[in-house]
């Protein structure tokens, strides 16, 4: 068996962390070429001591240059680059196979772009590259070739639950909705009116995933179901309406497929984000990712509700979004990013991260998107104008 080569992008990120656990249970199976993170250089170094990749890219020159000179006196060999462009070189390079894209937020799409643009076998959990370029970033893997993975634990799931060799034709398969699952954070209990007083802390706190701080955010929020909404429609090319949202506080069955004979076939598991790893990593195989077996006495008790439109407001931005089309779901996404950073900064309240992104999209004319270019303007636009509101305080 030919050793697959990976470039993990975001490797020192939960993502990242639990990929590299996944391979050094099969470092026969598997070589780490390289290693991608934006300021963790001291978790990069350790990284890099344990599985020897080729190049590591961090953020900057100055840091670059310190994490070089510690490998150095470590007799580690690893070369250390830096910036955007070395995240391009490293997803596009000949010698890697498949790319894992953990970078969190709009950073990852020039990257997800030029894998794809590669022909790689590419494992997303980028979930921004296909709400802001959904259309175009199908596209490319299409006409490229590649092989697109989903790795969130939604997608993953309805992937998993789908017909084998799933052709995007959703009639013609006999699929009638999609069923994705969320657990509804930390506040799906709170009273509405407490959740003014929500701190960074208490934002970040979930009850069932370890997640970095701006997608514990989102979670709570539930913008991050609304952007797996967007994300859902370009994988599974299925209409919006054929996505319903369902929270599932136990976050043991991860989504569902719903089909037109009255079945619905679900992924269950414990929720441990080293499951869809190992799924994308060996697929169309399956390999060991040391999670223990889901335990279905013990589990005992699965409910399901319908989310709460009032509490989760950022839900039903993302249909609008959906709907809308051309640029708003890049706008979206842009406006909940400096949202949700002016939260955890504590410049705003926890509920004027909706009222931001409102605000945003009300004001921003709706372009269509043909490039990439078209992409990155609807972007910026949207950060400028969210700042302003902020240093305005016209949001609060």
């Amino acid at each position: 068996m030919r050793t697959q080569k990976i470039t993990i992008l975001g490797s020192t990120g939960s993502i990242g962390v639990s990929t590299l656990d996944v391979i050094s249970r099969h470092r026969q199976r598997y070589e780490v070429f390289a290693l991608c993170a934006h300021s963790q250089a001291d978790r990069l170094f350790e990284q890099c001591l344990t599985f020897r990749p080729r190049y590591a890219v961090i953020r900057d020159a100055a840091l670059a240059s310190q994490l070089q000179h510690k490998l150095q006196k470590a007799s580690c060999t690893t070369k250390v680059l830096y910036g955007q462009e070395a995240l391009i070189q490293m997803a596009e390079h000949p010698d890697v196979d498949s790319v894992m894209m953990a970078i969190v937020g709009a950073a990852g799409l020039p990257s997800a772009l030029a894998a794809a643009r590669a022909g790689k076998k590419i494992m997303l959990a980028n979930k921004e590259s296909l709400v802001m370029a959904g259309a175009l970033f199908i596209q490319e893997v299409k006409n490229h070739g590649a092989v697109l993975l989903p790795i969130d634990s939604e997608h993953n799931a309805i992937f998993q639950s789908l017909p084998m060799g799933y052709d995007g034709q959703a009639q013609k398969n006999g699929i009638h909705k999609i069923l994705l699952t969320a657990s509804g954070g930390p506040f799906r209990k709170t009273p509405i009116a407490a959740l003014e007083k929500v701190t960074p802390d208490e934002a970040c706190a979930h009850p069932k995933w370890a997640m970095g701080r701006k997608i514990s955010v989102d979670s709570a929020t539930m913008m991050n179901k609304g952007l797996e909404v967007i994300e859902a429609r370009w994988l599974f090319n299925v209409l919006p309406e054929q996505i319903e949202v369902v929270i599932h506080p136990e976050s043991i069955v991860h989504s569902m497929v719903q089909y037109i004979d009255g079945s619905v076939i679900a992924e269950m598991g414990n929720p441990d984000m080293r499951t869809p790893i190992a799924h994308a990593l060996a697929y169309p195989e399956r390999i060991a990712s040391g999670v223990e077996p889901l335990d279905l006495i013990k589990a005992a008790t699965l409910s399901f509700e319908a989310p709460d439109h009032e509490r989760f407001l950022c839900l039903a931005l993302a249909y609008r979004a959906l709907d809308e089309g051309g640029s708003s779901p890049a706008t979206l996404n842009a406006a909940n990013e400096v949202a949700v950073h002016a939260f955890l900064d504590q410049k705003i309240a926890f509920t004027a991260i909706p009222r931001l992104i409102t605000a945003v999209m009300d004001r921003t004319a709706i372009k269509p998107i043909t490039t990439v270019q078209d992409i990155i303007a609807a972007d910026q636009a949207a950060r400028i104008l969210a700042d302003k509101l902020i240093e305005q305080q016209l949001i609060r």
